[in-house]
This record gives C-alpha cells, structure tokens and sequence, in this order.
C-alpha cells in the first residue's frame, strides 16, 4: 500500500520503511516553536521533568508575538519567563522586540522550516509550514514541553484528504479565498485529524504567500496538518531561504485518500466567512449590505508582503470610511521594511489607516484592535469565532486583503471591483 506525502515524512523521521493510517508512532523532531501565551506553561512543565536541558538548543524556536510588545504586567511577565528560559539554555532561534516578527511568517523567511522536517509548534497554525512540503502540527503545551527536552514527540499518522487545484484563479481571488472555500465546502470539522495534501496543475499558479495562508487555516477544516508538493517555485524559496538541507518527498501513485475533491480555481470568486465559524461562507455578491466598524489586514494568515502590496494596490489615492478603524500589521520586521521601502506604508497612512509592529495583536483579542459590542470587523485573519477580537456580541468577518481593504474603503463589505472602478 503506498503512503501519502505526510505518512512518508513521518515513516522516516519514525525510522520505519513504511507507515499506515491510525499506526501510533515515535518521531524524531526537527524544530520545536512556542511563542509568550503557550510557552510559559511548557517551561513550568518542563521544570518539572528530570531534564538537565533541552534536547537541543538549536532546534528549539520562542517566539514572542502574541503581546508583543506587553501589553500589560501579565503579559510582560509571561515574556520574562520566555526571556530567562531562553537565556539560561542558550536558545539560538529566539525572537524578541526588535527581531521578532509572527512567528509562522517568520520562521520561514528565517530558513528554519524547510521541505521534509517535522515540527511541532504549540500554536494551532503551526501547519503553515505544510506550504515547504513539510509536517508541522500544532500540539499543547505539555506535548511542546516533552518536545523540547526529549526531541521526540507521538504521533497518530493520520489519513488523508486530497485536493486537486486546477486553473488559474481570477484577478482578486488569493489564496484566502481557497481556503475559505475548502473550508465552506467541507465544515470546520470535514478534515478531522487528517492530513489536507494539495495537488494539481493549479499550484504552479500559486505564490508561496498564497500556499502559507492555504496551509495555515487547514486547522480551521479539522485538519492535522496541510501540505503541498515541492515545486521550482518551492524551491526557489527554499534556496533563498534555507539555512540548511531539506528532503524531498512524494507521494506514491497508489497512495490511499479517504476523499478527494477537484477544484477549479478559475471558478472561484472572493469569499467571506460570516460569523461565528470560518464554514460559515458566502461569495461576494452574495454578502449583502454589511457595514463595518474596523478593517484588520494582518495576521500569520495573511500579513505577508504580497498580502500587503495588494491592499495598498486597493488603497492606493483613496480614503478609508470615516468611521472605519484599519488597522495594518506586517507580520515581519523585514516585512515591514519591505513594505516601506516599496513606499507601501505612506499609501496606508495617505489613506487614513494606521500601521502597526509585527504582532498578532487583535486577531486572538489581545490588543491593537479590541471590538466592543455590537461592533463589526472584517479581518484577513483566521477566526472568526465568539468573542475572538473582543466583546461577544461583536462580529467578525474573515476575508482576504484584497477585499478587506475595499470594505474599508466603502465602509461596508464590498469587493475590490466596486472601489477599484471597474
């Protein structure tokens, strides 16, 4: 019987020839990520284990990104738990003000996620990295703590869903819009504990941004993990980005997939997620008249360079409602850099909205961004659950930059063709 892309990566970091759906495993790690929310409750675990030190100290990411910089005193002092722990085993890949950037932008723009490895982060979206042709996963705290002094963590090997993407999408349509789709079509819970592995000629259509934003919200269908083949346009980011080897591996011709599902991406349009589920979805004129309080265009989701260029693209000459908080996050000090240098930033604030340091901030309601009641956000972030950004009678509404940025515009939920003339 032949094995999916994910069961492969994992038979070998397993050391077995071959692996099956529901076998339990023990597999070697290559990264182990936390960042200031999940991280101080792995540290305390961790203290408590008969471990001299961490596994090793090169293979280990923290991150602070969640309430970076602190926002209050609980926040700061969960940073300074990260800050000593870091210090005191001599952590290589640690990110703090100044260096930090969200963590699942930024651990590939570091070259420390490449094709084959299997990771393990204690963040739900810790599945970005399928976007390389890797395994990463998101697990507890505790499950990171054993993580970080053993180098080993238990798997279930999942099975699998396979996705055929064909075409070429349409002007507007990104990434975002994919996976709301995928997610509208099979429920926040179609994937359960299975491996989401996209395939077809459609691919070679999409950026790596576009693959990273498809692979991180697989989490948000049930899935266990998103992964994508590696191609010339993979691996052209992988050499530029790399610090090290990576391996590559296919899936066999005869490999088993509990279902498949073709998808034309010439067919898609924009899609919103409604409130409170990211299933929850509608095309963009099928919206309706929905008017908005605050745009958010940010997030490990979507806070990319191309993410951003395509919302200035959006805003460039124009002015953001009145009324309508916009609120710009760049996943990355070298994002931010980027974009400033392409004179990204002055469109932004030209257009009345405000720029803010890498963090994920309003997207799990920590700050740069709480709702109040009743009020609305559409964001190009990845829930859009109750209560997420804030008060649990306001309402979130998941979309791609694209169309964020034109809502912020019209001051209601529009696609980019209304604002953009056309």
């Amino acid at each position: 019987m032949g094995m999916t892309m994910t069961q492969k990566i994992l038979a070998a970091h397993a050391g077995l020839e071959s692996v099956q759906a529901g076998q339990l495993i023990e597999a070697d790690l290559d990264l182990v990520l936390g960042n200031d929310i999940t991280s101080p409750v792995a540290i305390h675990e961790m203290e408590k284990m008969k471990t001299k030190g961490v596994f090793d100290k090169e293979k280990i990411a923290l991150v602070l990104d969640h309430f970076v910089p602190n926002k209050d005193i609980k926040s700061a002092q969960h940073c300074k738990c990260v800050r000593e722990f870091a210090c005191k085993h001599e952590i290589t890949n640690y990110f703090d003000v100044g260096e930090m950037g969200i963590e699942h932008a930024l651990l590939p723009e570091q070259g420390l996620t490449v094709a084959g490895d299997v990771i393990i982060g204690a963040d739900s979206h810790t599945c970005t990295y399928g976007a390389l042709g890797a395994f990463s996963t998101g697990v507890g705290s505790t499950d990171m703590a054993a993580g970080m002094a053993t180098g080993k963590a238990w798997f279930k090997v999942p099975s699998a869903i396979r996705f055929i993407l064909t075409g070429k999408p349409a002007q507007w349509v990104s990434g975002k819009d994919i996976i709301l789709h995928i997610i509208g079509m099979i429920g926040v819970d179609g994937a359960l504990y299975q491996s989401m592995e996209f395939t077809g000629d459609g691919i070679r259509c999409l950026s790596m941004d576009d693959r990273f934003t498809i692979a991180n919200m697989a989490i948000e269908g049930g899935g266990k993990n998103g992964i994508f083949p590696v191609d010339a346009v993979c691996e052209a980011y992988l050499k530029e980005h790399s610090m090290r080897s990576y391996q590559i591996y296919e899936a066999d011709d005869d490999a088993v997939y509990e279902q498949e599902y073709t998808i034309d991406l010439s067919a898609l349009k924009p899609t919103v997620a409604f409130p409170h589920l990211p299933e929850n979805t509608k095309l963009i004129d099928e919206v309706g008249d929905i008017a908005i309080d605050q745009a958010v265009i940010g997030s490990c989701t979507n806070g990319r360079l191309d993410d951003l260029r395509i919302a200035a693209e959006v805003l460039k000459g124009k002015k953001v409602a009145k009324g309508v908080r916009t609120i710009i996050i760049p996943a990355t000090q070298k994002i931010y850099l980027d974009a400033m240098e392409e004179g990204l930033l002055k469109v932004f604030i030209e257009a009345g909205a405000i720029v803010s340091t890498p963090t994920c901030g309003p997207c799990l309601g920590g700050y740069m961004g709480i709702l109040a009641e009743k009020e609305r956000c559409i964001s190009t972030t990845n829930r859009n659950f109750v209560g997420r950004m804030g008060h649990v009678d306001s309402e979130i509404y998941l979309a791609s930059p694209a169309v964020a940025a034109a809502s912020a515009i019209a001051g209601r939920i529009v696609s980019p063709d209304e604002v953009m003339g056309s």
